[in-house]
């Protein structure tokens, strides 16, 4: 063992480094090609809300100044937006922060922890690093939610059940009767997270946000939301998490950093919530496209999981760094996913009906 490893906790050298994927300064630098469609990390094509212009041209108080460490203007919005209460809000540096400060404050060595598989790498990683225990429950091979293997699950009675629904990297997700099955089945000494990060893509239709199926139940809950996708602030790093009991959210208070959320984030975050017609143009162009690219790429003969996310997992047949490499080439950054047994499948973010074309031709021409 290194020295660097004999350094650092154990359970430090079992994480695997973070796939962020490049950036477009990246690809211009390995390839130069004439155009990029960056399509690896489910942004929001059209950006945020045109208002926060105005916001920025205001801004040099909020950038010499600390920002309000509880957020109350924020935590005051987002209450009424969603009708809960203040005390129940909790802010963070994005949502993946609160992941962090969620299994910091909650798991123990030798605790365990369930989650769905493929997960988002993080879900698994902060608890892993706190020494607990990772039970995954892996998609059915239609690459839908196993919910009976949820259920069985949760019935050993872990400490954490966290989840994301809409699932990332897969888009599958869990009606509102499959999910009040679930939540049936958990104890009272598990702690449910459920992150929400992609839920304004999935509204209606049979996708049902856990808010209110959470509130008819005496169980610990909390669920994260996040401004970096279809409210277009990702730059920003700005999220939240609605907690059942006011006293868990006091309790989690004191793991943060006290200004986890900068005062330019809350800002700009506040803007976005009052903007309902921009959400509104968002959501129905990714829901269009991705309608338009699912079809495309089953039409290639792929399987692609039906996703409400605004991005696309499918498998491409061969070892996916490879294929990617090769759309790499032609200026289309896709995510290759890199957890075991996943290792020929591809998540590709709906962007603009540009970028999509782009990333239809590249796949086109590699095929």
């Amino acid at each position: 063992m290194s020295k660097a490893a004999n350094m650092v906790r154990a359970e430090v050298t079992r994480l695997s480094p973070y796939n962020s994927g490049l950036t477009i300064a990246e690809v211009m630098q390995r390839y130069a090609p004439a155009r990029i469609a960056k399509l690896g990390s489910n942004e929001n094509p059209l950006g945020p809300s045109p208002t926060l212009a105005t916001m920025m041209q205001a801004g040099g108080e909020m950038f010499r100044l600390y920002p309000d460490p509880a957020g109350r203007a924020l935590r005051q919005a987002i209450a009424a937006r969603y009708e809960f209460n203040e005390d129940q809000i909790i802010l963070g540096n994005g949502s993946e922060d609160l992941l962090s400060v969620i299994s910091r404050a909650v798991l123990r060595p030798g605790d365990t922890i369930v989650t769905l598989y493929p997960s988002f790498p993080l879900h698994e990683d902060y608890a892993t690093l706190m020494g607990a225990t990772i039970h995954r429950v892996a998609v059915n091979d239609d690459l839908t939610i196993n919910v009976d293997g949820l259920i069985e699950a949760v019935r050993e009675r872990p400490r954490l059940l966290m989840f994301s629904n809409p699932m990332n990297p897969v888009g599958s997700w869990l009606s509102g009767r499959d999910l009040s099955k679930v939540l049936d089945a958990v104890g009272e000494e598990t702690l449910i997270v459920i992150d929400e990060a992609y839920a304004e893509y999935a509204l209606g239709e049979d996708y049902a946000s856990s808010l209110r199926y959470l509130s008819e139940r005496d169980r610990p809950w909390i669920v994260l939301r996040t401004f970096s996708k279809a409210f277009g602030l990702a730059g920003l790093r700005i999220g939240f998490g609605i907690v059942g009991d006011p006293e868990l959210r006091a309790l989690l208070d004191r793991v943060r950093t006290p200004f986890n959320a900068n005062g330019v984030a809350q800002a700009a975050a506040l803007a976005a919530l009052a903007d309902e017609e921009h959400l509104a143009k968002v959501v129905a162009l990714a829901r269009t496209e991705r309608a338009r690219l699912e079809n495309f790429l089953a039409s290639k003969g792929l399987e692609v999981a039906r996703s409400r996310g605004n991005f696309l997992f499918f498998n491409c047949g061969q070892d996916a760094s490879a294929f990617v490499e090769g759309l790499l080439r032609e200026g289309v950054i896709v995510k290759p996913w890199r957890q075991d047994g996943f290792d020929s499948y591809v998540r590709v973010s709906i962007g603009s009906p540009a970028e999509n074309d782009h990333f239809m031709a590249a796949l086109s021409q590699l095929l």
